[in-house]
Order: C-alpha cells, then sequence, then structure tokens
C-alpha cells in the first residue's frame, strides 16, 4: 500500500511539473517578445544615457592622460597636451578627427571648429606642446574645455543625464545650471506633460457622455455606436493627422463654414499652433478613452440610480452621488492610458503643431536621426521615462489600494 501511495505522489508531482512546463510554453513567446522589443530597447536606452566610448576610442592617449588630472583648478599638465597632440595626428591619419570633435561640440561651443583649427595649426614637433596648443588657440587654456574631454573620456558619464535637466558639472566638480541658450529640456517637458494633460482632460470630457449613450442603449444600437467610436482604428494615424490639417486650415472647412455662417470676419489661425494640436491630439486619442469608460460604466447596475430618485433625489444628485462615483475606475483608467500615449506622440504635433508646440519626442527624433548623438536621446528618453514612472506612482498612491478615491 505504501508503494502504491508513493507511485502515485510520483504521478502527480510529474504530472505538475508537466502542467507548469505546458503553462510556461504557453506563455513563453510572448514574454520574450516582450524581452526583444520592450524591455531590451528601454535597457539600450538607458546604457547609452550614461555610457560613453566615442572620445574615447579615437583619443585614447588623451583619456588615460587626464584619468591622472587632480588639480582642476588648472588645465593638465604637459604630458595631457602632448598626448591629445598624438591622438590628433592619428586620428587626422585615420580619418576619424570628426568623432571627436562632434562630440566636444556638445559640451563646448564650437568645439568642432576648435579641433579642426587646431590640427590645421599645430606643428609636427615642438618643445613644450602647451605652448602649441595655446598658440593655436587660446581656449586650451581653459579647464572648462579640458573638463569637456574629460567627461567625454567616459566610459561612464553624467554629461547627456545632467544636459536632459539643464544641468552641467564643472571642472570642480559643482553642478550648475546650462548656458542660458542650452537651457530647454525642462520647458519642453513641461510643456510635453501640459500639452498631454489638456488632451486627456478633452478626452474625458468628451468620452464620459459617449460612453455613458453607450452603455444606456440596447445591445444592437450600442454595437452600431461603437463601430463608429471604432473607426478610427481603421484609418492611418499619418492620415488622420493630414485631414485635420486640411480641414483646419486657413481656407478649410471649418473657416469656410464660419465664415459662410457669418460668425467670424476672418479666418481664424487653427493650424500650426497649440489649438490644433489639442484638436488632432484629441480626435486621435478620444476612443482610448471611451472604451475603459464603457467597460466600467456598462458593469453599473441601473437599480443605484432608481432606488436614488425613489428616496428624492434629484437626477443631478443622484447622478454625482450615485453614479459618477461607481465610473471612477473607468475615468482613471481611460485618463491613465490616455495621458501616457499622448506623452509620446510626435507625428501630430509634428504636423499640426508651430515650432513652440514641439514634445519631448520631436528631439529625441532630433538627437537619434539627425545628428546622430544617441547618448543626448537616450537621456531625454529615460528622463521621460522617470517622469511617468513618477507621475504613475503618484497616481496609483492617489488613487490605487489604500489610497485617497474620488467619490
Amino acid at each position: 500500500m505504501s508503494g502504491g501511495a508513493v507511485s502515485l505522489r510520483a504521478q502527480l508531482a510529474r504530472a505538475e511539473r508537466l502542467r507548469r512546463w505546458r503553462a510556461f510554453g504557453l506563455v513563453a513567446p510572448l514574454f520574450f517578445f516582450l524581452i526583444v522589443v520592450f524591455v531590451a530597447p528601454i535597457g539600450d536606452m538607458l546604457l547609452r544615457s550614461a555610457h560613453d566610448v566615442e572620445l574615447r576610442n579615437v583619443w585614447p592617449k588623451t583619456a588615460a592622460a587626464l584619468a591622472g588630472w587632480t588639480d582642476r583648478a588648472h588645465v593638465p599638465d604637459e604630458a595631457a597636451f602632448a598626448a591629445l597632440a598624438a591622438d590628433i595626428r592619428s586620428a587626422k591619419a585615420a580619418g576619424t578627427l570628426a568623432v571627436p570633435a562632434r562630440r566636444l561640440n556638445y559640451a563646448v561651443e564650437g568645439g568642432r571648429t576648435l579641433v579642426f583649427n587646431t590640427q590645421r595649426k599645430l606643428p609636427e614637433t615642438a618643445d613644450k606642446w602647451t605652448d602649441a596648443f595655446l598658440g593655436a588657440d587660446p581656449r586650451w587654456g581653459d579647464v572648462e574645455t579640458w573638463n569637456a574631454i574629460d567627461q567625454a573620456a567616459g566610459p561612464l558619464t553624467s554629461f547627456f543625464m545632467l544636459a536632459a535637466m539643464d544641468r552641467q558639472m564643472r571642472a570642480d566638480g559643482s553642478i550648475v545650471l546650462a548656458d542660458a541658450n542650452r537651457r530647454i529640456y525642462l520647458d519642453v517637458l513641461a510643456r510635453t506633460f501640459l500639452v498631454s494633460a489638456v488632451v486627456t482632460a478633452l478626452c474625458l470630457l468628451l468620452g464620459f457622455p459617449v460612453a455613458y449613450l453607450l452603455a444606456t442603449q440596447p445591445p444592437a444600437r450600442a454595437n452600431l455606436l461603437m463601430i463608429l467610436v471604432l473607426l478610427p482604428f481603421w484609418t492611418s494615424l499619418l492620415v488622420r493627422t493630414a485631414a485635420w490639417i486640411v480641414v483646419l486650415q486657413e481656407h478649410g472647412l471649418v473657416n469656410d463654414a464660419l465664415i459662410g455662417l457669418g460668425l467670424i470676419e476672418r479666418p481664424l489661425r487653427l493650424i500650426y499652433n497649440r489649438t490644433g494640436v489639442y484638436i488632432a491630439m484629441t480626435h486621435v486619442l478620444l476612443p482610448f478613452a471611451v472604451l475603459p469608460l464603457y467597460s466600467v460604466m456598462k458593469g453599473v447596475n441601473p437599480v443605484y440610480m432608481r432606488a436614488a430618485l425613489s428616496l428624492g433625489a434629484r437626477p443631478t444628485v443622484a447622478f454625482l452621488r450615485v453614479y459618477l462615483p461607481q465610473t471612477t475606475p473607468g475615468v482613471a483608467a481611460g485618463g491613465l492610458l490616455v495621458f501616457i500615449l499622448a506623452l509620446g506622440y510626435y507625428i501630430t504635433p509634428e504636423l499640426v503643431g508651430g515650432a513652440s508646440d514641439q514634445m519631448l519626442s520631436h528631439f529625441i527624433a532630433y538627437y537619434t536621426a539627425d545628428t546622430v548623438n544617441w547618448g543626448m536621446a537616450s537621456a531625454l528618453g529615460a528622463l521621460l521615462l522617470a517622469s511617468t514612472l513618477a507621475l504613475y506612482a503618484l497616481y496609483n498612491r492617489l488613487v490605487g489600494p489604500g489610497g485617497v478615491r474620488m467619490g
């Protein structure tokens, strides 16, 4: 009997292991897909924001010489100037001088010009390389020029993350505000959150009555109306944005209709400004607010409203005190979904917005495609990710389990 019990227990354990492996096999494709297309790119982005080896690979002698630079109140010694001269000659011969010149240009105004002008003026040999560099350009006597080279020497650097927060590190190690002409990213981040918040509010205000209508209609009519809500998903985002350009332009349908009705005398400026961005983004993201609201409203029992009315509550009071609090999960889910999607929008603000309406994604795309500054693009992406996670943590603390609930 004991042998049979052990055998049965072994069979049950084997069956349980097979069940677990089968379950893992079912979710494994999705698991690896998320790692490849989501986790790995985010990890690479975070790494690139702090990993910088471009200058070190081309100027290895200079990077090694600056490792012993301790007196940050003065420029490095003669050995560092000699190492830089050797690296400049080697990079010129290899055709790679543009790499450190471009990297230095990120931190020093006219850094690219400084490197190439110095290369042309440096002699083949010199008794004292310090004097040769100062004769080529006085900026080599500036401690901050060498500090920029030292920060770019890597392999780890805080330059990009500090620049993304409008900060810079001085030679003495202090962190200060960046120059006025470089302090733009925190303003752009604030603009990104402002636009996303306004679009989220508009989507909730417009989507709430639509979802309420869908939830209170008979199934056949509700399904037909739901098709109209989902219709924008069947059209390309680029096509929808281009259509808004046609509709909102100076002689578009909206302005022509308003002038024809006598409501305005001259066309309104509805495109290439913040108004156009709000309208186009709200249109694109509205279904993402309607669907969560509808799913929650569909589960709200109408008996509660009828009970409140039968007890003497006015319809408005019954709606605000009884119905609206039950839709809070849908409002929170729809608002969070729209807000997060709006944060990363690029095409719509790029096409219908003006120069002062571009969001952080515009600058990420600029540094990725135009200037090939992967470090700065990654730092801005990391800043946006960190800000989003911080707001989500705050949201979860306010409306999550144990938090303050609306209504």
